[in-house]
């Protein structure tokens, strides 16, 4: 598949706190046994070009692949951060749950997403975007959010009372 050229290159990683990212980066290591700090800083880098693109494009439809979810799994478990890193771009990216079932895989849901990311100027690891059985990382996350009628819902960043 051939992305198109980010100008510029965006450092997802950037967009939160070196404590936040290590916090992050400990919560998928610990949920993954034996996975390497490389491959758990790829897959939280990837997750959050997901959500900071996911956030900043309201009424666009996107799915992570399975691991990506990981990630984002990862950082939906740190709410205040997750919050703060939403709202940094005007919306909330809220994840509806359901049942692991690997039949719902669209391979274009993929292809449209990781395009989305790729245009909004973040590096894509295409090795973490395959399908669930071409998987070359194994993850704890089970889910397949892939059904174009969709898990994740976009929602405008809520007004402060008052």
């Amino acid at each position: 598949m051939a992305l198109p050229a980010p100008t510029p290159r965006l450092s997802a990683r950037a967009l939160v706190s070196d404590a936040e990212f290590s916090a992050f980066l400990t919560t998928i290591l610990s949920n993954n046994s034996g996975m390497d700090t490389a491959t758990g800083s790829r897959i939280l880098e990837q997750a959050l070009a997901f959500v900071a693109t996911a956030a900043s494009r309201p009424g666009t439809v996107m799915v992570p692949s399975r691991v990506v979810d990981e990630g984002w799994h990862t950082l939906l478990l740190h709410t205040g951060a997750y919050y703060r890193l939403c709202a940094g771009f005007g919306n909330f990216v809220h994840h509806i749950p359901e049942a692991p079932d690997v039949t719902r895989f669209s391979q274009a849901a993929i292809d449209r997403t990781v395009t989305l990311i790729a245009a909004a100027g973040y590096v894509v690891d295409l090795a973490l975007w395959r399908a669930p059985d071409d998987q070359p990382v194994p993850v704890a996350a089970k889910c397949q959010h892939s059904d174009d009628s969709g898990p994740i819902v976009i929602i405008p960043k809520p007004k402060p009372a008052g």
